[in-house]
Order: C-alpha cells, then structure tokens, then sequence
C-alpha cells in the first residue's frame, strides 16, 4: 500500500521528467538533416497570405488547413528556418507525453499511464515525425486530448446529466451569491479587520467561485467536440476518428443492457448534441474535403497494402523491427508480442477498457484497407495516432507484472531498444538535400537559361534554398514546371504522357542551355520522357547527382 502511496505522489514530477527527455530527443540535432519535398511545401504554404493559403490547400493538396494555418502564425513570429519550422512539430509533440500519461492513469491506474508515457517519450516512430515540418505530432496530440475526454466521459457518472447543465449551476451560484456587505460600526479594537476590496478585486471578492470539479464534465464534452473536430481538421483520415468513436459508444450503450460494470456510456442524447457540435466546426471544410477526396479518388501515388505492409506497419509503430541480426530481432518482436499478450490478460475483467483501446486502434487501420480496395490510402504516418490505445495497451501488459522490479526491467528493456534505433536515426538517416541542387545550378547558370522541373511539387523545395541565391547573385534564369507549371496551371504534379512531348520540344526549341531538375520521376514522369526529349535535341553536358534526385544541364555541343 505504500508502495503505490509513493508512487502516486511521485508520479507528477516523473512525468515532468518523461516530459522533458521526450522534449529533448525530439530537439535534439533538429537543424542538422536535410528538407523532405513535403517539409518544404508545408514552408512554402505557410509563407501565404491566410487567403492564398487556403486556396492552394484546397486547390492541390490533400489535407486540412489546421496546421498549415499554426504554421503560418509560427513562421511570422519566429522565422522559416529549417530548427524554428520544424520546433512546433518537436513541442507538440513533447505535449503529447503527459496526455497519455492523463489517458492511461484516468483508465488503467499511476503504473499504466507512466509506462505508456515513457514508450510514447522514446518512440522514435514519434521521435522522428517530431522532427518534421509536417503535421504528423499535431494530429497525435489533438486526438490524445479528444480521447482523453472521451475516457473522462466514460468513466464520470455525471456524463448522462445535459450537457451545459453544469455550466448553468455554476453561473446560477455565481451570480446569486449574496455580495459581502461591510459590518456597522464597531468600537476600536486591536484586531486587525480586513480590508474592503474594491476594483476588480472586489468583484471577484464578491462573487462565489466554485472548484472547476464542479463543471468538469461539461468542460470534458467541450474538449472532445473541440479536439475531434481538430483531429479531422488536421488530417483527412481522421475523419475516422469519429467513426471508431461512434462504434465503440454506441456498441457500449448495448452492452450495458446485459452488463452494467466498466465503463459507462454517456446519455444517447448527450452523444448526439457532441456528434452534432463536432460536425459543425468541421463542417465549414466540408466542401474543400470533398473536393480533395475526389482529387485523391482520381489518382494517388500510394500503392496498394500488402499483408507485408501490414505487418510492416506494426513492427515500426512498436519498434520490433530494430536494425539488429535476424536471431535478436525475433526476440524482440517475441517481447513485444509477449507485453501486448499480458495487456489482453490485464483487462480480462476490464473487457469495455479493451474494447476502446481495440476499436481505437482496429477500426481506423481496418477502415483504411477497406477503402484501399477502391483507392490505396493506407500509409503508417496517418495512422500515426493510433499508437495512443497501442502504446496503452502495451504499458498494461507491462504493469501486469505487478512486482515493481519487474514492471522497471520491462519498460527499461523496451525503452533500451528504442534508445537503440533512435541513435541510428540520429547518426545514420537522411533526408532529401535540396541545397545541393540548388547551388549546384547558381553556381553554372548563365543568363536566360530555362531550368525545368519534372514536377511542381520540385520546384517548391529548389526554390526554397534558390532564392537566396537569386537575390544575393542577381541570377536571372526562367523556371518552368513539365508538362504543366504550378502557377499558371494549379496543377502540383502533374503525369507527363507521350502527348507532352511536342510542347516539351517547343519549349526547349531555340534554347542554348537548359537545366533539369529531376526527382519523384516514378510518380510524375514513370517514362522518363522529360530527359528522352532534352537529349534529342541538346547534349547532355553535365549531370550532379543529390540525395533525392540529379540535376542535369543539356546544350548546344
């Protein structure tokens, strides 16, 4: 008993300290890796005007403005460089650790939650997209919180009470408490009297103001409405988010008709009013939603899931597939798979908790192959926020240990194995070097050269580090986007086709040198008809290869 006395009382400043190593891990060497295509395109968009960003959002891509928008405010106030794009990504995602710390201690207990925490603080699945100009943290963190609310909802027997009920009582007390009236006139007296307050002061002396336990149901409905809706606008994917909520409560509401123990089901009418409220302040990116579902429906560069990718998929959401020999790796997953086993087991009597952890998890990735047989959509970084119930899952089978030495050798052995493969990803991983390319043609243009790009979306991450050049040289080059551009023509990346090639030869037709910038050839130029036409008619005189790419210079020999 005192053990867990201990343990609770120490739990805030653990977490504090989780808090911090996860921080640091996610800001440590930010600045020093390169710029993916995507990093530079959310840079790009978050130099618009408000107004001009929504409009390319809608127009060519493919996601919510949400974080585009945060971006936006993010870069005015701190500048684009490559630590302060990418340090929003690093701090929402460091407050995502006590969030999960909150979600497993409200459901499963001190043990479960601190576990949980340490598994999400180490992860380097979330380690890495921290460290990306991308929205990856955010959506994890809006759908921690909005699930967090959901398990307050679950578990507080006020949630079948109206929702604003509380906020009614709580400003009816306010506003009817009787003001303090001075007292008569009294005799002298050593006793010092307090003094009457005036001003604000007094008026918050005058009133009556109850704990915030009072309206912290009302106060969870307004959270899980604000966050879900947050969620969707931060990913499109997530609009099944609502769909495995939805699942889950309602089959709960059946449920407790047999059985009435675990988790309680809010009021129908309660969780009506929340689908409601969540759908209206999502609803006015409905019609961009649609727009970019049909664009995505058309076609998409994912390819379709295999069970492989499947597999794949939980293997870098739990870390199992670390870069070590054949023989340790299968002890490692064995562990994993053990810890998971021993999360089912500590639910055993808990089956609702289990249920929601599995319908958290389950539903979204089944969702996302099931619409994969029409469109292939499932992507591991999109389903990067269901490693919240995964994560909970395994810090239970972790607590089911019970003995405190056990529990201790579990998460250090688990959180020793990521420490592992966040070091290689420190030491060894790149990203795309666009700086390379960029200097590469600064340094040999010449002026009135025409430098081509095999896609739109290449010429954003060229011209991020070009414009430099542009204005510190005075370069005078044209650019233009094959086979369409992306000012003239909103069109990000566009399928080059046999039926390109006479306006390619047009364009290039007259010219003495002509560069090319050539990179995601397979989705936009699979032919390799772009440098077939260019040395058709020019010789190719030099060629640079870069991390993501080559950068190509065709001539009058």
């Amino acid at each position: 008993m005192r053990e867990e006395i201990n343990l609770e009382e120490m739990a805030p400043w653990l977490v504090v300290f989780i808090t911090l190593v996860g921080g640091v891990m996610r800001i440590l060497l930010l600045r020093t890796k390169g710029l993916w295509l995507d990093e530079t395109f959310s840079i790009w968009l978050a130099n618009q005007s408000v107004g001009d960003m929504l409009h390319w959002i809608a127009t060519i891509d493919q996601h919510p403005p949400l974080y585009y928008l945060l971006l936006h405010f993010w870069v005015a106030r701190f500048g684009d460089n490559v630590y302060y794009v990418r340090l929003l990504s690093a701090l929402v995602g460091a407050g995502t650790i006590p969030i999960i710390y909150l979600i497993g201690k409200r459901l499963s207990g001190v043990m479960v939650g601190l576990a949980a925490a340490v598994f999400l603080a180490l992860s380097p699945f979330h380690i890495y997209f921290a460290q990306e100009t991308r929205m990856y943290t955010l959506l994890t963190f809006n759908a921690a919180v909005a699930i967090y609310a959901l398990v307050w909802l679950l578990t507080d027997s006020r949630a079948v009470s109206p929702i604003g009920s509380q906020f009614r009582e709580y400003i009816h007390v306010w506003r009817t408490a009787d003001p303090i009236e001075p007292k008569a006139r009294e005799g002298f007296s050593y006793k010092v009297k307090p003094r009457v307050q005036t001003g604000w002061q007094g008026w918050v002396a005058n009133h009556r103001w109850l704990p915030l336990q009072a309206i912290a149901t009302d106060l969870a409905w307004v959270g899980f409405m604000i966050f879900s809706a947050a969620t969707m606008l931060t990913h499109n994917t997530a609009v099944l988010f609502p769909l495995a909520t939805n699942i889950f409560v309602l089959g709960l509401m059946l449920l407790q008709r047999f059985n009435k123990s675990g988790l309680q089901a809010p009021s129908l009418g309660n969780w009506i009013k929340a689908q409601i409220g969540i759908f209206l302040l999502w609803s006015p990116w409905l019609l961009a939603f649609i727009r970019q579902a049909r664009t995505v429906s058309q076609r998409f560069w994912i390819p379709e899931p295999t069970w492989d990718a499947v597999v794949q998929m939980l293997r870098t959401f739990l870390n199992a597939s670390a870069p070590l020999p054949a023989d340790q790796t299968r002890i490692i997953w064995s562990l994993y798979i053990l810890a998971l086993c021993l999360g089912f087991l500590y639910f055993r009597k808990k089956l609702s908790h289990l249920l929601l952890l599995v319908a958290l998890f389950a539903i979204p990735l089944l969702s996302e192959l099931l619409v994969s047989l029409h469109r292939p959509i499932f992507y591991d970084r999109t389903l990067i926020w269901t490693t919240i119930p995964l994560f909970l899952l395994l810090a239970a089978g972790v607590a089911q240990l019970r003995y405190r030495f056990f529990v201790l050798m579990g998460v250090g052995i688990l959180g020793a194995i990521n420490l592992f493969s966040v070091s290689d990803y420190y030491r060894f991983f790149q990203k795309e070097d666009w700086q390379t390319p960029a200097g590469y043609v600064a340094l040999y243009a010449e002026p009135d050269d025409l430098v081509l790009f095999n896609s739109n979306f290449v010429v954003i991450p060229f011209d991020h580090f070009f414009q430099e050049y542009e204005d510190l040289y005075d370069i005078q080059v044209e650019k233009q986007g094959v086979p369409l551009d992306l000012m003239k023509d909103a069109v990000l990346e566009p399928l080059m086709t046999e039926d390109d090639v006479p306006d390619l030869a047009a364009l290039i037709s007259g010219r003495d040198r002509v560069w090319l910038v050539y990179s995601h050839n397979d989705y936009t130029d699979p032919l390799n008809l772009i440098p077939q036409t260019l040395a058709s008619e020019l010789e190719l005189l030099q060629q640079r290869n870069f991390y993501g790419g080559q950068v190509q210079l065709y001539g009058v020999p």
